[in-house]
């Protein structure tokens, strides 16, 4: 069966969509399940800040990949690539839909596409890195033209973690790093929906999104999360977690380089940037079936897309999103 995949920058509705697409997708027999693609909604415990749906509003509908990291662990693309599509293996032997939800990329791309994460080799890594440091890192780049090209290209000979990191790769699996970068090739069938709106509409309900967030709690969620010398009373944020929008802005109040008013401003700024950001992300992928979320036959679209995509007869790319600038 088909997964469908609800994807698009904040604040445009997919959780709603989601729930939406599910009910309707479902049966009494095998009823949809939906799989978290929003790397921050992996975190037990950061609930307001991350808008993620509250138990009592999920419909009754088995949620999967929430709350299945506590905040002090750093977040892996690779495991969650490994857990979620267990996921989907799971919902399909019980010939159940799967509908995935998130605005993370890289996740998106981990969960529906072929990707590869290569492992690490500690005595490669450790003579790479003891060469960029007699050598130079010029002299690592040019290696790294010579093996591969376009790494190379894209990469650039001031990044000498990067270079190091593709040098590595290319010696412990034999091939090119570019052959181990996302191909956007599914790896089983899915179709993904894309929500946006125009970049006024937007960014007037990422306003309201943080008015309701702050009103409904944040810096409390915040401060019950943080560690003492992060300024709160709880085990303490990790790096990932700490890097959130929402969690940042506060944690740094906190620590002195704003103000409160600054800090709610910053979350709205900066929410505005991260949407600005998933659009530039999600409008590069031709297979996005993109969506007004503002439709008001927003459910019946995207059923027909559904429908198209079982039925085998759905074009191979997606309609422009409703403004392109939006990326910009």
């Amino acid at each position: 069966m088909i997964v469908v995949a609800v994807v698009g920058p904040t604040a445009t509705g997919k959780s709603d969509l989601a729930l939406d697409l599910a009910q309707a997708l479902g049966t009494e027999q095998a009823p949809a399940e939906i799989v978290n693609a929003d790397a921050y909604q992996l975190y037990r415990g950061m609930d307001v800040g991350t808008a993620k749906v509250p138990p009592a509003e999920r419909r009754g509908i088995t949620h999967h990949q929430l709350d299945v990291l506590d905040p002090a662990q750093d977040a892996s693309v690779a495991r969650y690539q490994r857990d979620a599509r267990a996921d989907l293996d799971a919902i399909a032997g019980r010939g159940a839909r799967a509908v995935v939800v998130g605005g993370s990329g890289l996740y998106v791309r981990a969960l529906l596409d072929q990707m590869d994460f290569p492992g690490t080799d500690p005595a490669v890594r450790e003579q790479l890195e003891a060469r960029a440091e007699a050598e130079g890192r010029r002299a690592l780049h040019a290696e790294l033209e010579r093996l591969d090209p376009q790494a190379a290209e894209s990469i650039g000979p001031h990044n000498t973690r990067r270079i190091v990191r593709a040098l590595e790769v290319i010696e412990i699996t034999g091939r090119p790093y570019t052959a181990n970068l996302p191909r956007q090739e599914y790896a089983r069938p899915a179709v993904q929906i894309g929500l946006d709106c125009s970049r006024e509409v937007l960014d007037a309900r990422v306003g309201s999104r943080v008015d309701r967030m702050w009103d409904g709690g944040l810096v409390d969620e915040v401060r019950r999360l943080a560690s003492p010398e992060q300024g709160g009373t709880g085990p303490g944020l990790g790096v990932t977690a700490a890097r959130a929008v929402g969690y940042a802005e506060v944690l740094a109040w906190w620590r002195g380089e704003s103000t409160e008013a600054g800090a709610r401003e910053a979350i709205t700024a900066n929410t505005r940037r991260l949407a600005r950001k998933q659009m530039g992300w999600f409008g590069r992928d031709p297979r996005v079936h993109w969506l007004d979320a503002a439709a008001p036959h927003l459910l019946a679209d995207a059923l027909q897309i559904v429908a198209d995509a079982d039925a085998g007869t759905l074009p191979v790319a997606g309609s422009e999103p409703v403004r392109r600038s939006l990326g910009s």
